[in-house]
């Protein structure tokens, strides 16, 4: 079994904020004595179909708690989905369609096992509970709170006082996701920062239900990005997804700052923090050279959301590529009719968004032909076949017919 003081000190790790660590404890106890598990919470707004490195702080934490007794209620919020979450936001969320939820809540069922128990988590869907409200339910949460408390809220606080648009439904939300926690009747809910306000919700309306629970919260921080200033998104192209092949894992890892790396490796590796303190202090003296350190990290990643092999593979062609400078082995191959704009093949292949980007890459020495860089950025590409680079890791073979 285990220590209590292990297990709190394992818990808080990363951790921004514990609300009612007392109670966190006497749920430990009850399953260190008694063998009695407990309920924790997090939910998922299904609004993309992959989820990325920044979702798994939550999601690891969820599995540890697993470690420790706990079932977890993995909420997809395909109702709450469909309002959108206005933590953070400036504006209204574009509202999104069933048959998109849908889509998205089934991606990220097949992601969310790469790291919880299966045995041990109940994949629940809150439009199950929240549909069979109706309307005399709903209209009875709404009393439990008043408008005056809502703009209290820093985001609601902010576009109240800048004139800028909130809607009805968005004052629903931290209602139905506290009301989340009122029907399963959780222990304990996870959330990232940006969430104090919904997640304090849920121990407000536990109380208000009479439930005679009040779940503990615990907060953890927005992971940073790759560019290590904004949290990591998609719509950043800052991330790294946890449906990514191998080798692009692997390569995105290693593109982290040094300084990032700690951070990816407190808040995303199983290493105990000893462990951890020991690689600093190895780069820190000069006996382990940083870039081996996210090599361990990289590696650490890989293997868990894909296995140790494609792992090492991964390894050996990121070597190949910036070691040997060699190409890639495993680039696709494309078609084009010549002769062709190099700035519009580079857009036709997708390695480029834009034929404006790709004149931006050239001038700045990004693109290569046959590993020769291009400085002609009105370059035709006539009749043979060619190597086409964009920085370290974009290749593809082109055949200009």
């Amino acid at each position: 079994m285990f220590k209590i003081e292990d297990a709190l000190k394992e818990i808080s790790r990363g951790t921004a904020e514990i609300i009612d660590n007392e109670r966190i404890k006497k749920l430990l106890t009850a399953y260190l004595d008694e063998g009695k598990n407990y309920y924790v919470k997090a939910g998922f707004d299904p609004t993309a179909p992959d989820l990325h490195f920044g979702h798994t702080v939550l999601i690891q934490k969820l599995a540890l708690f697993q470690k420790y007794g706990a079932i977890v209620q993995f909420i997809i919020g395909d109702f709450t989905g469909m309002i959108g979450d206005p933590s953070g936001r400036s504006d209204t969320r574009k509202k999104l369609d069933k048959e998109t939820v849908a889509q998205n809540a089934k991606s990220y069922k097949e992601q969310v096992f790469k790291i919880l128990d299966p045995k041990k988590t109940e994949i629940l869907f809150n439009s199950h509970w929240i549909e069979k409200l109706g309307a005399s339910g709903l209209l009875e949460l709404t009393t439990t709170f008043n408008v005056a408390r809502m703009l209290e809220r820093e985001d609601f606080d902010k576009r109240y006082k800048s004139q800028a648009p909130i809607s009805i439904s968005e004052f629903l939300y931290p209602l139905l996701q506290g009301y989340d926690s009122v029907f399963l009747k959780s222990d304990i809910e996870l959330g990232g920062t940006d969430q104090k306000f919904n997640l304090l919700m849920g121990r407000t309306l536990q109380r208000t239900y009479g439930t005679k629970k009040e779940q503990a919260v615990i907060m953890m921080p927005l992971l940073e990005g790759l560019d290590g200033v904004n949290k990591m998104s998609k719509s950043l192209n800052n991330y790294i997804g946890v449906n990514e092949n191998p080798n692009t894992m692997f390569a995105k890892v290693l593109s982290a700052s040094d300084e990032l790396m700690w951070r990816y490796y407190e808040l995303l590796s199983t290493k105990t923090l000893e462990e951890i303190e020991n690689l600093k202090q190895q780069v820190i003296d000069g006996s382990l050279h940083p870039k081996l350190a996210k090599e361990q990290l990289a590696q650490e990643l890989v293997t868990r959301y894909h296995d140790e092999n494609l792992a090492q593979i991964a390894k050996d062609e990121f070597n190949k590529i910036h070691k040997q400078k060699e190409i890639p082995s495993d680039i696709e191959e494309f078609q084009l009719q010549g002769p062709i704009w190099i700035a519009k093949a580079l857009v036709d292949i997708k390695l480029e968004p834009s034929t404006s980007g790709a004149r931006r890459d050239i001038k700045q020495g990004a693109v290569k032909i046959n590993q020769e860089k291009v400085e002609d950025e009105q370059l035709q590409l006539t009749s043979g076949t060619f190597i086409l680079q964009v920085g370290k890791r974009k290749f593809a073979r082109v055949k200009v017919l």
